[in-house]
């Protein structure tokens, strides 16, 4: 009220008349801004929330529609897409829609696409050292324990260099643990080392220069290209993931025998891009949205694997009649020989290959060490209980 009496003093040597309009007006300025005052500092405690118009982003996967990849691909986009709202859609397109599997790392990077859904290991053309997110034993560590070096041990860093170092505007985001893949399809099972001589096969990455190492024709196809490639007769064996991707392309259809294990492809993870450019116009709060979808969708990728790739590993056993084999150790060791062989002349072509290596080699030392000294070795009670090897397949070839 001391405001208000110094004001009547101002006021002093005017008519009654005046004083009182006077007044009445500064009275409504006072409780004006004492309201907006208000309204000011409650704002303060309330944080800041995005209210812009709904941002759009346009991806494609490397996958086949039917194909269980693309539907995580869909995973992925649903999440983010729950979790921002109204402010952020994404929609995710098969492969094929826009540009081919292979092309799709250009595809974002130039902004034709705004994100994409694959794996590392399809941009080896660009720089061998990529593949080494996917192909290969990776000196003992599983998937999820490479995945544990690219975001702790420093692979992530190295990632970005490489892409930054080919011009690729693009934000990587690595998730989804696989498992092991298997060797293959093959028209005749595999029982040693000389029987891979001259296939024709299929398969990715560094896995091309292991197979190629020992003695295969090998031809790099997209997933949505083998099954007619193999009904062809073009290829006489190949690998693509696990056994419902298997199923649903329809290997079963062409291929009988399947040779389950291998080092060729055993620590591999999903690869989720932005085009850079506008992901960097996104606020804080949805690229904090996309970081914990990311890290959402690879938990949920790994439950649902386990899920669905048991159920159609029984089907194709039961209803399919694949006759599942356990790939020889002899064929297991021959792989490593010729990973030797693909390190020693990658490391001296390519100094980024050597630089992945060496983190890998020193993360995997520690990690795989902690682990095959710490966990339990679970077969031991899988036979307990149901009184036959766990995970091994119905034959030896």
């Amino acid at each position: 009220m001391q405001f208000l009496k110094a004001q009547d003093v101002a006021a002093a040597g005017t008519d009654a008349s005046s004083s009182d309009s006077t007044r009445t007006a500064d009275r409504r300025k006072f409780f004006s801004r004492a309201a907006a005052a208000t309204a000011g500092a409650a704002a303060l405690g309330v944080p800041m929330v995005s209210r812009a118009q709904t941002v759009s982003f346009r991806f494609q996967s490397t996958w086949p529609a039917k194909d269980i990849f693309h539907e995580y691909a869909n995973d992925f986009a649903k999440k983010v897409n729950d979790m921002a709202g109204n402010r952020l859609k994404i929609e995710v397109l098969p492969s094929g829609a826009v540009v081919r599997a292979f092309d799709l790392l250009d595809a974002v990077a130039k902004g034709t696409l705004d994100g994409g859904h694959g794996v590392v290991a399809y941009w080896y053309g660009k720089n061998s050292a990529v593949a080494l997110w996917g192909s290969g034993p990776a000196f003992g560590m599983n998937a999820n324990q490479v995945l544990a070096w690219h975001y702790y041990g420093g692979g992530k860093e190295i990632l970005d260099e490489i892409y930054r170092s080919l011009n690729l505007q693009v934000q990587s985001f690595l998730y989804g643990p696989m498992p092991t893949q298997p060797l293959g399809w093959f028209k005749k099972p595999i029982t040693r080392p000389e029987d891979l001589k001259g296939t024709k096969f299929r398969t990715v990455g560094l896995a091309v220069d292991i197979f190629t190492d020992l003695g295969m024709a090998v031809n790099p196809l997209p997933g949505g290209e083998i099954v007619p490639a193999l009904d062809r007769g073009l290829i006489d064996g190949a690998e693509f993931n696990n056994a419902t991707s298997d199923r649903l392309l329809g290997f079963p259809d062409v291929v009988k025998n399947c040779m389950l294990q291998s080092f060729h492809q055993s620590g591999e993870q999903f690869e989720v891009l932005f085009n850079k450019p506008k992901y960097d116009t996104l606020p804080q709060e949805l690229k904090s949205v996309i970081d914990y979808a990311v890290q959402a969708a690879s938990a949920d990728m790994s439950w649902k694997a386990e899920h669905r790739y048991s159920q159609d590993y029984i089907e194709l056993r039961t209803k399919d009649k694949v006759n599942f084999f356990k790939t020889p150790d002899s064929v297991l060791r021959a792989q490593l020989a010729s990973w030797d062989n693909v390190l020693a002349k990658k490391s001296g072509e390519n100094a980024f290959f050597k630089r992945v290596l060496d983190s890998q080699r020193a993360f995997a030392e520690r990690v795989c060490r902690w682990n095959f000294d710490t966990n339990v070795d679970f077969r031991m009670a899988f036979n307990h209980y149901f009184g036959r090897p766990a995970a091994a397949p119905a034959k030896k070839a």
